[in-house]
């Protein structure tokens, strides 16, 4: 099967030894969008041992401008973008390992999904989970490389443990409406493409050991054709490098998190699911329309169509107001 890499370990820097520490890797896309698939899609070609895709959306037809694992049949099978994005890589590949896992990263089970991880690449939409993927990431000494595309520019960037800066040093939770998101500022597909390839190179770099990792924070715009390079200092205060993991060790109720590019609004609540699906459209019924098949439910109430997952999350659309939506969840799942 190594022939299959051949075009691969010609490339000096990766090699035969560095195509077999490939193999016996394991690596976490956390978040399967435009960025997730792109690297998702590279990994698996490039023959990374096993890949855990950790998602907690579906797919939408506004999706399909730039999340390339994706296709109309997906749409029309209701199925969760981890569990799309599983089936169409192992057709891929079907020597690496692929797990879609239909989740939301939260305090209650970070840990245990980056369990036995070598790297974790985020392809995520909000601030908050990086703060804990950073937090989970420097507690278990995992490597992992953040990056992030709107409008037409996005950055990326390596967080290695021991070896500060890490997320935290440079980036702050931003205050709500001063940050710009596909909802404000839309988003071509070729900077997902741009930045998420640039995350997979630099993630083979680290996982064949090669000194040439990038240690600074890399800013792209496809539109302006720049492409700058910021060399990051530590943050001496910094309390994640410090070995204190805030967001990790941060306990909430019930949290609504807007979702970029998709006026909605996900709600979930600290006590986790394993909710019946069956038995809550049988509850839910009277309302209306209800769908449902083993992935996920879906409902009409107030106006606003929610999406329910085993989980106990839901992904309330049309929707922006945090009271509102949490109101919506009480009223028809629970507190």
């Amino acid at each position: 099967m190594i022939d299959r890499y051949s075009r691969q370990t010609l490339f000096p820097p990766i090699g035969k030894e560095g195509q077999t520490k490939l193999g016996h890797s394991t690596v976490v896309v956390a978040g399967c969008g435009a960025l997730g698939g792109i690297i998702a899609t590279a990994l698996v070609r490039a023959g990374i041992g096993k890949i855990k895709i950790i998602d907690r959306d579906f797919i939408e037809y506004h999706n399909l401008q730039r999340q390339v694992l994706f296709d109309e049949d997906d749409i029309k099978a209701g199925l969760p973008k981890a569990v799309a994005a599983g089936r169409h890589l192992r057709r891929v590949n079907s020597s690496v390992e692929v797990e879609g896992i239909v989740a939301d990263l939260n305090q209650t089970n970070i840990e245990a999904l980056f369990r036995d991880t070598d790297l974790v690449l985020d392809g995520l939409d909000n601030f908050e989970t990086r703060f804990l993927i950073n937090d989970a990431c420097l507690k278990h000494r995992i490597p992992w490389v953040y990056g992030a595309a709107v409008s037409s520019y996005g950055m990326t960037m390596n967080v290695i443990p021991d070896k500060p800066p890490c997320f935290r040093c440079f980036a702050s939770s931003p205050k709500p409406g001063t940050t710009l998101t596909c909802d404000t500022a839309g988003v071509i597909s070729p900077a997902p493409f741009v930045i998420g390839s640039l995350q997979t190179a630099e993630a083979m770099k680290i996982l064949v050991g090669d000194p040439q990792a990038s240690r600074e924070l890399v800013i792209v715009d496809v539109w302006e054709n720049s492409f700058n390079r910021v060399r990051l200092k530590p943050r001496p205060d910094c309390p994640a490098c410090d070995g204190r993991y805030e967001f990790l060790e941060n306990e909430s109720g019930t949290r609504a998190t807007l979702l970029c590019g998709q006026h909605a609004m996900q709600v979930r609540s600290h006590r986790g699911g394993d909710i019946s699906l069956e038995k809550m459209a049988t509850r839910l019924r009277p309302l209306g329309e209800v769908s449902h098949n083993e992935f996920m439910l879906r409902f009409v109430a107030d106006g606003h169509e929610t999406v329910v997952f085993p989980d106990g999350r839901a992904i309330i659309k049309n929707i922006d107001d945090e009271a509102v939506a949490r109101g919506i969840y009480a009223k028809y799942i629970g507190a």
